[in-house]
Formats: structure tokens, sequence, C-alpha cells
């Protein structure tokens, strides 16, 4: 199976034999880490509403 490099969209055959996989080098696995350690990526929530919290412990 051949994906794309998520950081440098580069063709990267997904085997066992790249260590770096899903990323075509460390350098693009170390610049994503990097991207994740200052916070650049975010996963957005909502924050339950306080008769939600209220209602699933009385259930």
């Amino acid at each position: 199976m051949i994906v794309d490099c998520p950081q440098c969209s580069k063709k990267v055959v997904w085997d066992t034999k790249n260590p770096y996989r899903p990323f075509c080098s460390e350098r693009c696995k170390q610049i994503d880490l990097g991207a994740w350690a200052e916070e650049s990526y975010v996963i957005t929530s909502t924050a339950p509403e306080p008769d939600d919290i209220q209602d699933e412990d009385t259930h």
C-alpha cells in the first residue's frame, strides 16, 4: 500500500521495513512530534452542559 507522508505528502510504501511509517523519514516524524509538543494540533470538543452531567449521575 502506498500512502502520503502526513508531513510532506511524499509517497511512502506502508511496509514494516519502514520504521518511520506513516512518515517518509525521521525528520518528518520529528517535525510532527514537535508540533504535538508545541500544542499546534488541537482536538476540539464541547464541554457537557451542567444538566447533562447531573442526568448522568442519576442513572
